[in-house]
């Protein structure tokens, strides 16, 4: 039974426990129902038997990369000693799929991140972000793409506490420089889209780590980016969480249009990956 498979057969018995259970959440566990309502609301998104790629390969997809790498390497000068952190890294992102870099903790795969997002430059090699040698633009040229083509995830979030969910999505709209008059719209259609609509006027600080971690979703989507990186989403979550954020990754995956890289070391959820790159002391094996 595959990940995702599991969670939906294990929410949907906690939704029927809720359902029998009299006078709802009078006599449940308010936060046990809140979760059932989120779940549910996610799962509608996702139909039975009919995964997120097969949603999207009903739409034409481009067969272009939308990143590629070529001979990248990454070398810091430390002590006085150069410290090679990357090693000749090749490889392609295709539009709307999901790729991960797994590795341990110091093998690379967070500098790489740093690199495909543009917060980084290769100390050799190209990196070509849409048909743009990303590696040839430089500072302001590349937080332009940032702004306006790429979005964000987080271990930690990076939300700001005393925003709620809903103004955490806004602020990122402004930042964007998306017109005011398409903000409820767009902010009410993302978290809707992560299942926190039943949230969206709470504050981080109220929220589940599961929560707090949807709501970064939402903000980075917001945009309507090409490309999202994440750096460790489930880190910080347990199993259930975590097959509950790659529920949200398929989904918006096949109704965004958006492709995702992300970084981790959890073997449980790797089946969801349309492409994994296993990297150990900064190469590919």
């Amino acid at each position: 039974m595959g990940l995702l498979t599991t969670w939906k057969s294990k929410s949907k018995a906690k939704q029927s426990e809720l359902k029998s259970t009299p006078s709802g959440a009078a006599e449940g566990d308010p936060a046990q129902l809140e979760t059932a309502v989120s779940t549910e609301s996610l799962m509608q998104h996702i139909p039975d038997g009919e995964s997120a790629a097969a949603l999207r390969n009903k739409g034409k997809v481009s067969t272009e990369p939308i990143m590629t790498v070529s001979s990248v390497e990454r070398m810091f000068n430390v002590g006085g000693q150069p410290l090679h952190v990357l090693k000749g890294i090749n490889m392609q992102v295709l539009p709307n799929q999901l790729v991960m870099l797994r590795g341990r903790s110091g093998s690379g795969k967070t500098t790489l991140l740093n690199m495909l997002g543009g917060l980084d430059q290769p100390s050799k090699g190209e990196i070509w972000f849409d048909g743009r040698p990303f590696h040839q633009l430089n500072d302001n040229e590349r937080t332009r793409v940032r702004r306006m083509e790429i979005g964000f995830i987080f271990q930690a979030y990076a939300l700001m506490p005393l925003l709620s969910a809903w103004e955490n999505v806004e602020l990122s709209l402004r930042m964007a420089g998306v017109p005011k008059r398409e903000w409820k719209e767009r902010v009410a259609h993302c978290l809707k889209l992560v299942g926190l609509e039943r949230r969206m006027h709470h504050r981080p600080f109220e929220l589940s780590g599961g929560e707090q971690q949807r709501v970064a979703i939402a903000k980075a989507i917001a945009h309507r980016p090409k490309l999202l990186l994440a750096d460790e989403p489930t880190a910080e979550l347990d199993s259930q969480m975590s097959a509950q954020i790659m529920a949200v990754f398929q989904t918006i995956i096949a109704t965004e249009q958006v492709t995702i890289c992300m970084t981790t070391h959890d073997p449980t959820i790797l089946e969801v990956a349309d492409h994994v790159y296993e990297m150990v002391d900064g190469k590919f094996i």
